[in-house]
């Protein structure tokens, strides 16, 4: 009888902990978001930097293969052409600036100027009236 209790006892504490974990978090603020952006930027030139260590050290091994099979007096075929390593500098980070929508930017015209009402009191009859053959 305590068995089916105590299943009964784990299996509603588990459910009670798996609502709490699906509970929605709030969003990010503008600072927690730029702080996102910036560590993204530099795990990407972190990438880059680590791909042109790599390149260096590859060009480094390769020249002494090559050095030493020349000595030894083995025949070395030349090497395809690889591009250049590129050194990805210093980091630097600039924040992406937020491009105005057209309306907060000033880059409509501006409304024209009213002279009249948009509607009359006089029937259309009067306004234009018809042809008559």
């Amino acid at each position: 009888m305590k068995k089916p209790l105590k299943q009964m006892f784990v299996i509603s504490s588990l459910l009670l902990m798996g609502t709490a974990v699906m509970a929605k978090l709030p969003a990010p603020s503008d600072e927690a978001k730029a702080k996102a952006a910036e560590a993204a930027a530099k795990a990407a030139w972190s990438g880059k930097v680590d791909a042109y260590q790599s390149c260096k050290a590859q060009d480094k091994v390769a020249a002494h293969y090559v050095q030493t099979a020349k000595a030894a007096g083995k025949d070395v075929k030349p090497a395809p052409a690889m591009p250049p390593c590129v050194d990805p500098g210093a980091f630097s980070y600039a924040p992406a600036v937020a491009a105005k929508p057209l309306e907060a930017s000033g880059a409509h015209s501006p409304a024209p100027t009213a002279t009249s009402p948009p509607s009359s009191k006089a029937p259309a009859a009067d306004i234009a009236p018809a042809k008559k053959p």
